[in-house]
């Protein structure tokens, strides 16, 4: 993993923690320091300092990512806290973990070459100062164009405040590992006000990238061997609405995705974070029916009891929500279809629960992640009244959880005699794969019988023989 041919350059090892847009900020961070004459690698013992990239998104997230930067203390380097919880929390973090040598905010990652630097010659860097992040861009998204240059969006390819992004030939991104499916950022920061919910505050204003500067960063990607992209965003149904019209509008994705689908190399796009209330019946065409684009619905329901969601300032009931899965499966009816819900939302009823469990039911979906409510610092549902005990919020997550297992799994049972497009993820113990419904990591998985001869990154064609819970056992398919 050297990035550099001076055996003067220091050593640096990268740690990510949380989601695959952490991932990609991580190797924004890695093109960062190759330039600033870091060599990068994957073995914290012998390096000078660690980097922690940090989740802040919820209590176990904030736990582990603590966990991480004791055991890189540990280890006798520097250590550096960065990502969503350092900038969320800052000299506060600083202050309760000392054992953290800096902890820096999204402003310092232009230069962290050099801070990096500056902490391993024994200078002090005065700790990140949390601010709500929505307050640098302006309000209305159409004036953002302008004053984004000014501000630091973590992988977005810029090169620092006020300078052109690092797109085209030179893009700023460092691959961390050889998986054939890489992320990929189309926008970042949130301009919803879900109740529950922290992350615009410390990610910031809604700003999409240029279409031209996502392709340029796709052939890129290409070149380096990716097979699938996997497009992410904190909401990727408002991708384009602050760019100019000639770029942007309510349709740009629907023109991105094309674009990306025909990029040399590429065999799928996957698109993530989409919002139901703002998933037009265009994008669902598109996704479901361009080819090269896996027609997959990664849908942020979160529940779908009305008096749930409006307390959650969400749109949205059962109703509306099956009439989108139902849109969905006319253009393609064996879509992928996955979602998170929340249970224990504050004024949540046993009436509520029951309703989630009707629409669960009736939808079908291809995978769930069932999440426990907690108070998150900062947010509105942190102040609401009408609290359920954490004892019944756990024993409404085993319920909805129970449910879930066994309708996934059912789910998957009928995909047996399917003919999928398998995407082969490894080849050492088993040969195991993703169909188009998969997504990395929180899907399942296919197991390809036969698969003597497959390789890392070969889209092959199978027939589905079997399923075990939500994965799927393949076959190639040779008729």
């Amino acid at each position: 993993m050297s990035s550099t041919d001076s055996t003067a350059a220091r050593r640096v090892s990268l740690l990510t923690l949380g989601c695959a847009r952490n991932e990609v900020d991580s190797e924004e961070l890695a093109g960062r320091l190759a330039a600033g004459g870091w060599e990068l690698t994957d073995d914290p013992e012998s390096s000078e300092v660690i980097v922690v990239n940090t989740c802040g998104f919820v209590e176990s997230a904030k736990k582990d990512s603590v966990d991480t930067l004791l055991a890189a203390a540990d280890t006798g380097a520097k250590v550096v806290a960065v990502g969503c919880m350092a900038e969320r929390y800052g000299a506060e973090l600083a202050e309760s973990l000392p054992e953290a040598d800096a902890v820096l905010g999204f402003d310092h990652y232009p230069d962290l070459a050099e801070k990096l630097g500056a902490i391993v010659s024994g200078h002090r860097i005065a700790s990140h100062v949390p601010a709500d992040r929505r307050t640098l861009l302006p309000i209305s998204p159409v004036q953002r164009p302008a004053a984004a240059a000014a501000v630091t969006v973590p992988g977005h390819g810029g090169t620092g405040a006020g300078e052109q992004a690092g797109w085209g030939p030179r893009v700023l991104r460092r691959r961390l590992d050889s998986s054939p499916v890489a992320a990929l950022k189309i926008a970042s920061g949130c301009d919803r006000r879900c109740s529950f919910c922290a992350i615009p505050s410390f990610r910031g204003s809604f700003v999409s990238r240029h279409p031209d500067e996502v392709v340029a960063e796709a052939e890129w990607l290409a070149a380096s061997g990716v097979k699938e992209l996997y497009l992410v965003s904190e909401n990727s149904t408002s991708y384009g609405k602050d760019l100019p019209r000639a770029e942007g509008g309510t349709r740009a994705l629907e023109r991105l995705l094309p674009r990306l689908a025909a990029v040399e190399g590429i065999e799928r796009v996957r698109v993530s974070y989409l919002q139901p209330a703002e998933t037009r019946p265009d994008l669902v065409r598109v996704i479901a029916t361009t080819p090269g684009v896996a027609d997959y619905f990664d849908l942020s329901f979160q529940h779908s009891s009305e008096p749930v969601l409006r307390r959650m300032r969400r749109f949205g009931s059962t109703g509306s929500f099956l009439e989108l899965i139902g849109q969905i499966r006319g253009y393609s009816p064996a879509a992928g279809i996955r979602t998170n819900v929340i249970v224990g939302f504050p004024g949540e009823t046993e009436d509520d629960v029951a309703e989630l469990e009707r629409f669960l039911t009736a939808a079908r979906l291809d995978a769930v992640g069932v999440f426990g409510y907690s108070d998150e610092d900062g947010t509105e549902a942190e102040t609401f009244d009408g609290k359920v005990d954490p004892e019944l919020v756990t024993e409404r997550v085993a319920k909805i959880s129970a449910l879930v297992e066994e309708l996934t799994a059912q789910r998957a049972e009928e995909r047996v005699g399917e003919v999928v497009d398998v995407l082969i993820d490894e080849t050492e113990d088993e040969v195991v794969g993703r169909a188009a419904h998969q997504a990395p990591e929180v899907d399942g998985a296919c197991v390809v019988l036969d698969g003597d001869g497959l390789e890392v990154g070969q889209l092959v064609r199978c027939r589905v023989v079997d399923s075990e819970g939500v994965d799927l056992i393949v076959r190639p398919d040779v008729d």
